[in-house]
């Protein structure tokens, strides 16, 4: 059974630095660590591809809390603190992380996300696409008989 046996945090520069039993290690961002949260809301109910979470290039690491011998719980200053990294789930953010990450920024163009100028993404609200799927006001076309 894998186990965490070293875990640096290092506050200044908002990473992670990990060693396991079998001598995989990385160093994780806190930027990397919460895009790839395995909780729910960024990994979804059912399976599937996860959450695409922007904007979090500045987000910081508050705490780590050890859960019980096989896991650590983070807390984000956006607030977020759910989901449970288990040793599995570190270690494959560290052995996986060039092919995650660019994965990650992959999904980010195409979707037109500039890291370098993070910007709110627009959201589009329930009632514009309502609106969209409706013809103007006046714009209706009478049925033909």
């Amino acid at each position: 059974m894998i186990q965490l046996t070293t875990l640096t945090w290092h506050k200044a520069q908002n990473t992670v630095s990990l060693k396991f039993s079998d001598e995989t290690c990385g160093t994780l961002s806190a930027e990397y660590l919460r895009i790839f949260s395995p909780s729910a809301e960024v990994r979804g109910h059912g399976g599937g591809e996860p959450m695409l979470v922007l904007g979090k290039e500045q987000v910081k690491i508050m705490a780590i809390e050890p859960v019980g011998r096989y896991a650590l719980k983070f807390t984000f200053d956006d607030g977020h603190d759910s989901g449970l990294y288990d040793w599995r789930t570190l270690q494959g953010l560290c052995q996986q992380h060039s092919e995650l990450w660019q994965g990650y920024l992959a999904r980010l163009a195409k979707v037109g996300y500039d890291r370098a100028t993070p910007l709110k993404p627009k959201n589009t609200s329930i009632i514009d696409v309502l609106a969209a799927s409706k013809p103007a006001q006046g714009t209706e076309k009478a049925p033909h008989d």
